[in-house]
């Protein structure tokens, strides 16, 4: 899949600048699809040369003029159809990580530990924000109150796919420091 459809997905919160886009990204959809700020705007301009999303000037006095990006009719029917077709391969992990722990034996173990300790703290990090986030979305309200009346519930959704998958990582982590830490013990 390409970064099309995820900046598609994206402009459904409404118009939205290149800059407030780039903040969505890293609030909402880094989860499971990040990209870098100059991915987006060069994004933009291909979707709008493609006719699926419009873009509009809007002056501003004391700082550079900015666009405001929407979604056409014809980047919603395109998002439409992208989201009904099955996904064309099943997920893969791809991390370094994996490859680097794939690899360890042999080496010093507490190297290995000190990159899983880096990546828990990476990985609640994340689990943070994306905790905040959910309570910003509830808003108080139960997640029955949210699922039933919210307009869209697909950012919630996709944000518990955030959590769990860090919860998880989580775990992970803390077996393999067991782990580790076991085999430092026994030399």
């Amino acid at each position: 899949m390409s970064l099309k459809y995820a900046v598609l997905a994206a402009l459904l919160e409404g118009e939205a600048s290149g800059y407030e886009l780039s903040k969505l990204f890293d609030v909402s959809l880094a989860n499971f699809w990040p990209a870098t700020p100059q991915q987006l705007y060069r994004e933009l301009e291909r979707l709008a040369q493609d006719g699926l999303i419009e873009a509009r000037v809007v002056q501003q006095e004391r700082r550079p003029n900015k666009r405001m990006f929407t979604l056409t009719e014809t980047g919603r029917e395109d998002l439409r159809g992208f989201a009904e077709a099955p996904p064309r391969r099943p997920t893969a992990i791809r991390d370094e990580l994996m490859i680097k722990v794939q690899a360890m034996d042999g080496g010093d173990p507490r190297t290995t530990h000190a990159l899983i300790e880096e990546r828990m703290t990476w990985a609640q990090g994340k689990l943070d924000r994306y905790r905040r986030v959910r309570e910003r979305l509830l808003d108080g309200r139960t997640e029955e109150e949210y699922l039933s009346e919210a307009d869209r519930v697909g950012p919630y959704l996709t944000l518990l796919a955030g959590i769990s998958f860090e919860e998880e990582n989580l775990r992970w982590c803390e077996r393999v420091r067991t782990v580790l830490e076991q085999r430092v013990t026994q030399g």
